[in-house]
């Protein structure tokens, strides 16, 4: 039986919902970003109830919608390719989104925005922008090279889009990181 999952989008949520199905007594086909496959055909109301209630207490939700699997869908895509990836993102995200679902993407983008309240376009860039303070964080990459990461023109546009989603800059972001730190000879 397949089984969505609202909310999982990384490793560690694969390994909660893990033990959310293990904890429910499904036996386990496998498991992956947003979905649950058990062995068994059926599962009985019970431990759909227990398995519900647990991914509740975890933040996470099941669903059976279509249109919610496809909006689901694209978080997904979108998360796997930002904050999964590591080679540089040049990526033409209709076309791949529609490659993907198997949709025209006029009709994934009115169904997203209708689900989830915001556009594809803008759910991009908020996750752009939490995987630039992610990358910022680390202090490995310079600004530019982060924006060359993450598909931007110039790293002026991208600390402009930054700071319009933060109200920071980020070199202010970066500043404030390093206050919050402690150093090893403090410790």
């Amino acid at each position: 039986m397949q089984l969505f999952i609202k909310n999982m989008v990384c490793p560690r949520c694969i390994q909660a919902v893990h033990q959310a199905a293990e904890m429910s007594d499904f036996d386990i086909k496998y498991i992956k970003l947003g979905e649950l496959e058990t062995k068994q055909v059926v599962i009985s109301p019970e431990q759909l109830d227990k398995f519900d209630s647990i991914l509740i207490d975890l933040g996470f939700e099941r669903y059976d919608n279509k249109n919610t699997q496809l909006a689901e869908k694209v978080k997904l895509i979108v998360i796997e390719q930002i904050h999964h990836k590591d080679e540089e993102l040049n990526i033409n995200w209709s076309k791949l989104i529609e490659d993907n679902l198997h949709y025209e993407y006029n009709y994934i983008s009115n169904l997203f925005s209708d689900f989830e309240g915001i556009t594809i376009e803008k759910f991009i860039i908020k996750q752009k922008i939490e995987r630039v303070k992610e990358l910022l964080s680390y202090d490995e990459f310079t600004l530019s090279e982060i924006a060359y990461r993450l598909g931007y023109s110039s790293a002026s546009y991208l600390a402009n889009q930054f700071k319009k989603i933060t109200g920071m800059t980020p070199g202010a972001f970066r500043k404030l990181l390093d206050k919050n730190r402690s150093h090893l000879d403090h410790l």
